[in-house]
């Protein structure tokens, strides 16, 4: 009956929600709210803990459990809030010192983080549910602490498929059906944010990802060297491996992933729920500093600074230019087109980015099921709120200042014109046209 009155209360707040209003609109409803509201927000929410109550993380029983901690990732724009809470010193304030370990790619972050090598990692969104879920490796319990990012991934065609006149989804439909080939796409992981990315956005223009096309999967960082020699006729990655194909003439970009879901969830602080158990103030401290270097990152005129750490060797490992572009919004998609994209990759929007959606979580289930990866619905809820510890975000978002939205969910309507709520997660994955 608790779980009942649970599953009630978050669905009439969800319910509320004006699907119809904008981004900025939904932005304003939900942040227009200072540390104090952030205080009330967790007691309504029944998650008031009683460090929040002493505000006494810095010592005593509060004191992380380990101070040194090894923080997987991988070599994306988007690792950048590890690399920064380590580099510039956010972990320090909250007795910790991050270890950045970069990995080869999102198979040995998933090892490394179930073994208990890494503490905690960069990590995709949909990989952890994976995990949880046990159509990503070995099943384990897992968390999900914070979200990393919003935005900045794109997918990227091959130059041969431009010049046989590809530029969008339907010109790539008929090239297809005109070709007597298997067509070879890559994603990350079989379970993660690109895999959705690029499925969602082929069943969208009518191309099955299960019938219509070969998929493998590919390390970020080798995604243009095997497009380079003709592995793939396409991909869906994190920056700055697209821009990158641009740079080096052999591919453009059809697609951004802010166009397929305009702020939608990435990467993830992800760890073990059994290292949260055992560590719970070490978690809390990782939380506090990357929130802090979202915030820093977040700001436009930190940028640049943030672009050339990140591109040195130990991190990403490419040229600065590549990733400071994208990274502040000046797009030229490689196929005539530039823009200025008020998208881009955005990391904190005084929490709007970071807090751990039960939502958000929800929908990387429903795609699993949409794609026969789960054969049966899950207690999509359930799941949900097991996965993403709400509660020890918001202890760390007290340390930070960062404001608690007003609801556990929130709204988006995707490329389609779908919307996506949470209300009704089976029904939803049901309800696709094309699926496996």
């Amino acid at each position: 009956m608790q779980d009942q009155d649970k599953t009630n209360t978050i669905d009439s707040v969800s319910s509320t929600i004006d699907t119809s209003s904008s981004v900025d609109a939904s932005r304003r409803q939900f942040f227009k709210q200072s540390i104090a509201g952030a205080f009330g927000a967790a007691a309504a929410l029944n998650i008031m803990p009683a460090g929040i109550k002493n505000m006494a993380y810095a010592a005593g029983s509060d004191a992380p459990e380990i101070t040194e901690v090894k923080i997987g990732f991988i070599p994306l724009t988007d690792c950048a809030p590890i690399v920064v809470a380590a580099e510039m010193g956010f972990d320090k304030k909250y007795g910790i010192k991050i270890i950045p370990a970069k990995q080869a790619s999102w198979a040995a972050v998933r090892d490394k983080t179930m073994n208990g090598e890494l503490h905690a990692s960069h990590v995709l969104y949909g990989l952890i549910y994976g995990v949880q879920m046990g159509i990503g490796g070995q099943q384990k319990d897992m968390k999900v602490l914070m979200n990393l990012d919003h935005n900045g991934q794109a997918i990227t065609l091959s130059s041969a498929l431009k010049d046989k006149g590809v530029k969008d989804g339907k010109s790539l439909k008929r090239v297809m059906a005109n070709e007597n080939r298997d067509f070879t796409f890559a994603n990350t992981f079989p379970t993660g944010t690109h895999a959705m990315w690029l499925n969602y956005w082929l069943a969208a223009n009518g191309i099955n990802p299960v019938s219509d096309i070969k998929s493998i999967v590919v390390p970020p960082p080798q995604m243009v060297a095997n497009m380079r020699i003709g592995n793939m006729d396409g991909y869906c990655v994190g920056e700055p491996w697209g821009a990158r194909a641009i740079a080096d003439k052999v591919g453009f970009t059809v697609t951004t992933t802010q166009d397929i879901w305009q702020d939608h969830p990435e990467k993830v602080l992800g760890t073990t729920a059994e290292f949260v158990e055992k560590n719970p103030n070490t978690a809390r401290a990782m939380i506090a500093a990357i929130l802090d270097a979202c915030k820093y990152i977040d700001a436009i005129e930190n940028r640049a600074k943030v672009a050339k750490l990140i591109s040195a060797k130990a991190y990403v490992n490419t040229s600065e230019d590549v990733i400071a572009g994208r990274f502040v919004g000046d797009y030229d998609n490689g196929n005539g087109k530039k823009w200025k994209d008020p998208n881009y990759m955005k990391f904190y929007q005084d929490g709007y980015v970071n807090f751990p959606y039960l939502s958000d979580g929800m929908w990387f289930l429903t795609q699993h099921k949409r794609w026969g990866l789960l054969k049966a619905d899950p207690d999509y809820l359930a799941i949900a709120n097991k996965v993403n510890d709400i509660k020890l975000y918001t202890e760390a978002a007290s340390l930070t200042g960062t404001s608690i939205p007003k609801s556990q969910m929130r709204s988006s309507k995707l490329m389609d014109g779908v919307v996506w709520d949470g209300s009704n997660p089976a029904a939803y994955a049901a309800s696709f046209k094309v699926k496996a």
